[in-house]
């Protein structure tokens, strides 16, 4: 199935890390045209070859998205360079304390997880979505996680950021639907990732007294599909959630996660 994104124009926060090379990827390989915003520029050269080299079109920003500043200059940048924006997928994420239950969490981890997961967000999508609004036309994708939809003890913070984001994304796509703009919010679970790899399975190898095999196994047994996503399935599904075969589609919460959120 074609999906009609050549040639759109797609704002991207976060490609350093993470999900975010796998998502710019997938986007220039549709042909769309590519606004990279980072706090590091030099983090992301490798990303900008990548696409340059698939002929695809980037254009990198620096960008910090708790600032506004930042983010209504990387908006107004897109615009000089492409002429538009058709969509905005906000990957940029900070993880947050890891393994603290909440008592141990300090205020300043809270206060910058929420700024870079939900501040953020807010940012990006306050400086593009007037743009939008005036073409009537845009797709924004906020990319979460389930532990935004269930919890996860020692992870109070990210998922405190991450329920928020879902409320910023209804309340956004009920706002900007009449103006033909869908604003939909992907959570992956676990992805088979460098972090999966080099930290979650050899803790679970020392826990459990098992071997890679057997751990990663295991975790896949948490899942209705008793596999692990990877990061081209998050990808895939923002690419749906950014083309007009998805147009009927606005204010949901798209697990990609096989089934874990459902159980």
């Amino acid at each position: 199935m074609d999906l009609g994104l050549r040639g759109k124009v797609v704002v991207i926060t976060g490609p350093a890390k993470g999900l975010g090379p796998a998502i710019t990827r997938a986007f220039a390989q549709e042909g769309c045209k590519l606004v990279l915003a980072s706090r590091d520029l030099e983090a992301i050269e490798s990303v900008v070859m990548s696409v340059e080299g698939m002929g695809a079109s980037a254009l990198p920003v620096r960008c910090d998205v708790t600032n506004p500043n930042e983010t209504d200059r990387m908006a107004e940048l897109a615009v000089q360079r492409f002429g538009q924006i058709d969509a905005l997928i906000n990957v940029a994420s900070d993880t947050g304390p890891i393994g603290d239950a909440t008592w141990n969490t300090s205020p300043m981890e809270f206060e910058h997880t929420m700024q870079v997961n939900l501040l953020g967000c807010f940012n990006t999508m306050r400086a593009v979505l007037p743009r939008m609004i005036a073409r009537r036309y845009g797709k924004v994708v906020n990319v979460g996680g389930t532990y935004g939809m269930r919890g996860r003890a020692g992870r109070m913070a990210y998922s405190a950021s991450k329920w928020g984001l879902r409320g910023v994304t209804k309340s956004a796509a009920l706002e900007a639907g009449p103006y033909n703009i869908n604003v939909n919010f992907v959570a992956p679970g676990m992805v088979d990732d460098e972090h999966f790899r080099r930290k979650w399975i050899p803790e679970a190898m020392q826990k459990f007294g098992i071997d890679a095999r057997q751990a990663e196994e295991r975790h896949a047994e948490e899942y209705a599909m008793r596999r692990i996503s990877t990061d081209m399935d998050v990808a895939n599904a923002c690419l749906f959630l950014c083309s007009d075969v998805a147009r009927q589609i606005t204010g949901v919460d798209l697990p990609v996660d096989g089934g874990w959120a459902a159980l």
